[in-house]
């Protein structure tokens, strides 16, 4: 039996983030900054390295069309060294979904990275390329202005909100917008908002401090 030849990695244009045409005309494109993409005939929808590929996928898109990664990651075989999931939770009702892609991605050797939004998604894909040939430990010591450090930064400023509570809120509400444009009612629901820390939230909310 003839084995099938593994398709090619394509080597990377310079500093520049390949894309697959697939990919033309996704918004996420206009997120990628400080650093060039370019099109080129690629198995995954974005390499962001020698050895670093990337399938993007909507969750709104995974709902209507569940058997679309399953074909993409078929595609990819064992290519690439790291292997990404770069997934957009653009639904409401995510918890399972997640849940189902992410033991998804264990068996497949995939890395899942969740954004909320296309310009957090843009944000990862930028500091992937950006770092690709920069030693471990910077990018571990470094103290990144990315989308979600800073919405930790900004929430955790106010008063008796940590970085659980971060965690909470944007596990309930997604982008820093409806954090900021949440209703105490709905603040209130969330797992560890107490009365106390729901007045200060609320507090900053009204005074713009957010």
């Amino acid at each position: 039996m003839s084995i099938r030849p593994k398709p090619p990695v394509v080597e990377p244009g310079g500093s520049s983030i390949l894309v697959n045409p697939v990919q033309r005309g996704n918004p996420l494109l206009s997120h990628i900054k400080h650093v060039a993409y370019q099109f080129a005939e690629i198995v995954p929808d974005f390499q962001v390295g020698a050895t670093t590929g990337a399938l993007f996928l909507s969750l709104k898109y995974h709902r209507l069309h569940p058997e679309y990664i399953h074909s993409r990651i078929e595609k990819l075989q064992s290519l690439y060294g790291l292997r990404i999931l770069l997934l957009i939770c653009d639904v409401t009702e995510h918890q399972d979904y997640i849940r189902e892609l992410t033991r998804i991605c264990l068996i497949n050797n995939l890395t899942i990275m969740v954004a909320w939004t296309l310009e957090e998604a843009g944000i990862y894909l930028s500091t992937y390329k950006l770092f690709e040939h920069k030693p471990p430990d910077l990018i571990k010591e470094r103290i990144d202005n990315d989308y979600a450090s800073v919405i930790r930064s900004a929430l955790t400023s106010v008063k008796s909100v940590n970085k659980t509570d971060v965690m909470t809120l944007r596990s309930n509400f997604g982008s820093f917008s409806n954090i900021v444009h949440a209703t105490p009612e709905q603040l209130a629901q969330c797992p560890g908002f107490g009365t106390l820390k729901l007045r200060w939230l609320v507090g900053a909310q009204e005074k713009g401090n957010l």
